[in-house]
């Protein structure tokens, strides 16, 4: 996490203040150190030491407490962002396996559609065939109707023309 400019100047002025203050308690202790206490004064210099122990192991407790916090929070916070990028990641996914599936599904439609044309083709190509076949074979008959030379019936079926014929010679 960056620091804007300001946190790092009241850092910076924190750090002084905590200087400034080691150096007056190093002078006073070392003043105190030179003196020959007495045993009362002994005994107050003692419970003002209980006391500085005491409140550095609170400082030390609240500064842990205050770290652990922070740690908290940072963890939630990635916890939160990894939960987001999941979901998110995954609707990607879908996605693109939702365009996959539209392509390919446009794709065998296509082909379907070109299958079906060439069969249809193919199916009016031999129909036509067949047709002109028909009418070759009707004109020809009535032809020969009209003269007396052929007789005989004919049926067109899906596999092909079955024909009975008669020819006359007169």
């Amino acid at each position: 996490m960056n620091k804007s400019d300001s946190e790092v100047f009241l850092e910076e002025q924190i750090m002084a203040l905590e200087d400034v203050a080691a150096i007056q308690i190093q002078a006073w202790w070392r003043g105190t150190l030179g003196r020959s206490p007495g045993p009362e004064q002994a005994l107050i210099l003692l419970t003002q030491a209980l006391e500085d122990v005491a409140a550095i192991q609170i400082q030390a407790w609240w500064r842990g407490t205050l770290v652990r916090r922070t740690l908290l929070h940072a963890a939630l916070r990635a916890w939160i962002i990894q939960c987001w990028w999941r979901v998110a990641y995954s609707r990607l996914l879908d996605r693109r396996r939702l365009m996959v599936l539209q392509l390919s599904t446009r794709r065998e439609c296509a082909v379907v559609k070109l299958q079906a044309m060439v069969r249809m083709w193919r199916v009016r190509r031999r129909y036509l065939r067949a047709q002109a076949a028909v009418r070759l074979i009707q004109m020809r008959w009535r032809n020969c109707l009209t003269r007396g030379f052929m007789r005989g019936r004919y049926q067109i079926t899906a596999s092909g023309l079955a024909m009975e014929m008669q020819i006359l010679i007169s």
